[in-house]
């Protein structure tokens, strides 16, 4: 259902003009200008600092835009009301560098837990769904698992499957490579390359990882002196 703070003013997936991003009266970004278009894959990259992770928060409007034009899948996020913001992050998969997993529950409860949370209320829906899920990232067998039985390599596959676990528009990754050794890394980009390319979800990667921007290659959009550009 859409609703008065919801608007597509073009095929984007991601549409900012002209924002501003601050954090308690601190400023961290502005003048910022980004389009993502349905399907695209992207980097951003940028110094420790640069505001590249502020930006990742923006799009899921955990830190408030301050100023400009910004759309993210069908929402205005300039001055959206609280009560939209679940609806826009059920259309958003996040992934972080330390997975955030929940420590108590197996797998299938992690995700289980994602989709009670976001309306999911049928028992054999729930089961479909992450059945489909956990094999789309590879860890079907490991659905009964604790995640301290898991690898970190497993323990991130997990964290994609939540982030994929609702068919989002876009999925936002920040450092997913952060915690992995090479091989592992190339595993996960390959992995992240594949829902991209399998499901045209639009995914925005920040990294610090130019071995995997150099294997995966794709748009590289720069976070530095205070905004954000396309590298030439």
């Amino acid at each position: 259902m859409e609703n008065n703070d919801s608007a597509s003013i073009s095929n984007a997936i991601v549409e900012l003009e002209n924002v501003a991003i601050s954090l308690d009266g601190e400023p961290l970004l502005k003048d910022v200008s980004l389009r993502l278009d349905e399907g695209e894959f992207a980097y951003l990259i940028g110094k420790s600092g640069a505001g590249k992770t502020s930006l990742l928060r923006s799009l899921y409007s955990d830190i408030n835009i301050d100023s400009g034009v910004a759309h993210v899948c069908g929402f205005n996020l300039v001055n959206m009301r609280r009560r939209h913001v679940p609806q826009l992050r059920r259309k958003i998969g996040i992934v972080f560098q330390s997975f955030r997993l929940l420590d108590d529950r197996t797998v299938d409860a992690n995700l289980e837990f994602v989709l009670r949370a976001t309306g999911w209320k049928k028992r054999n829906e729930i089961r479909n769904q992450i059945e489909k899920t956990l094999a789309a990232v590879g860890i079907a067998d490991k659905s009964g698992a604790m995640p301290q039985q898991l690898s970190e390599g497993e323990r991130q596959r997990v964290g994609i499957a939540r982030a994929l676990i609702n068919s989002p528009k876009l999925i936002l990754a920040d450092e997913p490579t952060g915690n992995l050794d090479p091989v592992t890394s190339a595993e996960i980009m390959q992995l992240l390359a594949d829902i991209n390319r399998q499901t045209g979800t639009t995914m925005l990667i920040s990294t610090h990882d130019f071995m995997m921007i150099d294997r995966f290659p794709a748009r590289v959009i720069v976070c530095e002196n205070g905004t954000v550009h396309d590298t030439e």
